[in-house]
């Protein structure tokens, strides 16, 4: 009999596990600590028979309400659902429309917190998702400030990281299969292991995070394969796709640390400004940060007037 531990086993010994998933079965079958949303994964679940009856609710639930509302709404019930199953914390999203309005991202991210403050839930236990745009960050500092912790989501550059670690998010959401396949499309080649520029732009904010002494978590996030996942074994946490743990629980090869706070430490590291014009500049500087955080709002916008139209129909 083999009595081996998996893989996932093993990978909760140095990192926390999160599941990307708006799917309840799977929460349940994974068991992890916490549990991210975004716009994309909300509209692919109710497009589902198991949860329409959520969307049906909360157009009923909202009487002649717009549909940007009735989407609050929705979001609210998702992640009471998945806050049953799980023992931390559930991300939610604010609008991605609202990525370059600073007020208008405090404004949602207090109507989200409130929400779940009337239905019992601790502001602890939720972090509010928003984009690693200059305006967001700077929307985070305030809302952090008021107990509102929040995930700065679509992240791909130091850059973004230190101004968030400067702003004192409570996490941040590196994309690590985004800037992979920036990268191999752009290159033309395949990238493996430690040399996936995805696996290594997260290592290095980790390390100068570390350095450094900011609190700020880094979770891992947006993987295209396992052996990504494996290179940041150490990470503070990584949130990982139903398909992708399974794999890893199906699997039963050595799982060793690639990332410590010791060896962080240890880096010969120069700190970087994180004023606006120097965030900015560099930004700029960098193609694949600029490319992908443009393009991945503009997807979560997409999904999000889907979403519209389908409550609209369903009204």
């Amino acid at each position: 009999m083999n009595t081996a531990l998996s893989q996932l086993d093993q990978f909760r010994k140095f990192t926390k596990v999160v599941a990307d998933t708006g799917d309840f079965q799977s929460i349940k079958q994974y068991a992890p600590l916490d549990a991210t949303t975004n716009p994309s994964l909300i509209f692919k679940a109710v497009q589902k028979d198991e949860y329409r009856p959520l969307l049906l609710r909360a157009i009923k639930d909202q009487p002649g309400a717009r549909p940007a509302e009735v989407i609050d709404a929705l979001l609210i019930l998702f992640g009471l659902e998945i806050l049953q199953l799980i023992p931390g914390r559930v991300s939610t999203e604010v609008d991605a429309r609202l990525s370059f309005d600073t007020e208008a991202t405090i404004a949602k991210a207090r109507k989200l917190i409130g929400l779940y403050e009337q239905n019992g839930i601790a502001r602890e236990r939720i972090l509010i998702k928003i984009a690693a745009t200059w305006e967001g960050i700077r929307a985070s500092e305030v809302l952090q400030r008021e107990g509102i912790r929040c995930n700065l989501t679509l992240l791909f550059a130091l850059p973004q990281a230190v101004a968030c670690a400067e702003a004192r998010a409570q996490l941040i959401s590196p994309f690590v299969g985004r800037i992979y396949d920036w990268y191999k499309k752009t290159n033309q080649r395949d990238y493996q292991g430690a040399e996936d520029p995805g696996v290594q732009s997260v290592g290095k904010i980790y390390r100068y995070y570390k350095k450094f002494g900011y609190a700020t978590e880094v979770m891992g996030a947006s993987f295209r394969n396992v052996g990504e996942i494996l290179e940041l074994a150490g990470c503070d946490l990584l949130t990982i796709s139903p398909n992708l743990l399974q794999q890893l629980r199906d699997a039963d090869g050595v799982v060793t640390q690639k990332l410590s706070v010791a060896q962080a430490r240890a880096a010969d590291l120069e700190r970087i400004a994180s004023d606006e014009k120097t965030f900015r500049f560099l930004m700029n500087e960098d193609a694949m940060a600029t490319e992908k955080l443009a393009e991945g709002i503009r997807l979560f916008v997409a999904d999000t007037v889907q979403l519209e139209h389908m409550i609209r129909g369903a009204q």
